[in-house]
């Protein structure tokens, strides 16, 4: 078979893989199209058709998983809308380079699949850390439900990313050894042990909840309605009003308000009497997003109100999203003129990194603005374990449909990971309280307004990841791809 159509086939099963994604949740059939890469790898005889290959897969794979990049470019469609498709084609073919790595290393390592193991997880760590990182739409993140979950506590996503490259090489020989029945019959019940891994319901008790009630606020502001003069005072109202109405439940009346990311139009400076509005609508403590312009910069906050209304505790968020918050290599593309989506014609500054925030008798929280909850290392900042993990994020520029989804299927990764509850006040959706055990215990959809009155589940025991971190997957790594390579020259003809 030619290249070209070997790469065809390999972006097409790249494309089935992705289903396993929120929101179409379909693991067991990502793990299966997954160890069709294997299937592929071995086919490839030269290293330079594995990568090709890879890439391929790689990119039809990202396509589809993250084809909610074009949302962005729809909020401002006369001046963005053309570089939608772009944007999505040299984001999925970018990405791809790391797959396509992955496979090329494979194969100049060994004549063997199993190395693709290593060298895949590799190329997930790399995706993470590299650039600033974009771990977005990882095969792990798809194992957030069912026992399997317990994997991203043990070992986090790249452990879960390890082992689930494991599992997929494992059902990769059923094509190779259909006529030895032993193996045969050990392939089947790996896959019927996958399938109860990935899909049965998680066997745990019911979260502990702690005696504090925290109203999630949801004002469910499109992003090209947010910032207009008329619908700004619009939007703030209306979370005035959600705000300042009745308890749920009388005898459990709220102990904090949360508010989205960016939840008044005003710069925090220029704020004072909205601020003041605030605080006159409750008797409790509210959380709000704001943007902070001060001598340093322009910062996207997480501010703590106090009883009169000033700022107290102040959090900027120090992860920033390239291309949006702030541009790469801003001397250039100021010259020609281009800008961050989300930055408004000016970057955004980053803060100096994770803080804990102290709540009173609810506990320390560790905040996270919207994209920070993308990357389980930011987790790892602070020399104390927080109490619970507080993400305000506004995911209208996600559309209501797969970034939504994906986004909150992260925020449950790091949940899952600490051990930590992890409450969440998104915009547009989805808002929502998940347990130490990834749980949703109450939400909001997308595109509606409202406010959601929760209880907050304490937290878990700490995790074995929360302890160590990616150091042993790291390892881990670092041995097994060490040692491949050292056979590999070996086992390499002496040069004549």
């Amino acid at each position: 078979m030619p290249l070209w159509q070997r790469m065809a086939i390999a972006a097409l099963t790249g494309a089935g893989a992705a289903l396993g994604q929120a929101p179409w949740d379909q693991t067991l059939l990502m793990l299966l199209l997954l160890s069709m890469g294997f299937l592929m790898l071995r086919r490839q005889k030269t290293a330079r058709h594995a990568g090709a290959v890879g890439w391929a897969f790689g990119t039809g794979y990202f396509a589809l998983a993250l084809h909610w990049i074009v949302e962005p470019f729809q909020v401002d469609a006369a001046r963005h809308a053309w570089m939608a498709p772009f944007a999505l084609l040299f984001l999925s073919t970018g990405l791809a380079l790391f797959w396509g790595g992955a496979f090329w290393a494979a194969r100049a390592l060994s004549l063997r699949t199993w190395p693709l193991i290593l060298t895949w997880t590799a190329a997930e760590i790399l995706r993470a850390y590299a650039f600033t990182g974009f771990p977005w739409a990882s095969p792990a993140q798809s194992l957030i439900d069912g026992p399997a979950s317990r994997a991203l506590a043990f070992s986090g996503p790249h452990g879960a990313m390890l082992w689930l490259m494991c599992l997929a090489w494992l059902l990769s020989f059923p094509a190779v050894f259909r006529h030895r029945p032993v193996m045969r019959a050990a392939q089947i019940a790996a896959l019927v042990c996958a399938a109860l891994l990935f899909h049965l319901p998680l066997s745990a008790p019911p979260p502990v909840l702690t005696d504090h009630t925290v109203r999630l606020i949801q004002p469910n502001a499109a992003q090209h309605l947010k910032w207009q003069p008329g619908n700004a005072e619009l939007f703030f109202r209306r979370q005035l009003e959600l705000t300042s109405e009745a308890p749920r439940d009388p005898g459990n009346p709220p102990d904090l308000v949360v508010w989205p990311e960016t939840a008044i139009p005003w710069a925090l400076d220029r704020a004072g009497p909205a601020l003041e509005q605030i605080v006159q609508t409750t008797a409790v403590g509210v959380v709000l997003g704001a943007l902070r312009l001060d001598a340093d910069g322009l910062y996207n906050s997480l501010v703590v109100l106090q009883p009169d209304g000033t700022p107290g505790q102040v959090y900027d968020k120090h992860h920033l999203v390239p291309f949006g918050e702030y541009m790469p290599l801003s001397s250039l593309t100021d010259r020609l003129g281009i800008s961050g989506l989300a930055s408004n014609g000016r970057g955004f500054s980053a803060g100096p990194g994770p803080r804990l925030l102290d709540f009173g008798p609810l506990g320390r929280a560790l905040p996270l603005i919207c994209y920070e909850a993308v990357f389980s290392q930011g987790l790892f900042g602070t020399s104390e374990r927080p109490d619970f993990l507080l993400q305000i994020t506004n995911d209208a520029w996600f559309g209501q449909h797969a970034g939504p989804a994906q986004h909150l299927a992260q925020a449950r990764m790091r949940a899952i990971e600490q051990g930590l509850p992890l409450m969440r006040s998104a915009n547009t959706g989805i808002t929502a309280m998940i347990d130490p055990r990834g749980r949703i215990t109450a939400s909001l959809a997308t595109g509606i307004a409202g406010g959601l009155d929760v209880r907050l589940p304490a937290p878990g025991a700490p995790t074995l990841f929360s302890r160590t971190g990616n150091l042993p997957v790291l390892l881990l790594l670092s041995v097994g791809l060490a040692g491949l390579i050292l056979l590999n020259l070996k086992n390499r003809p002496a040069a004549a």
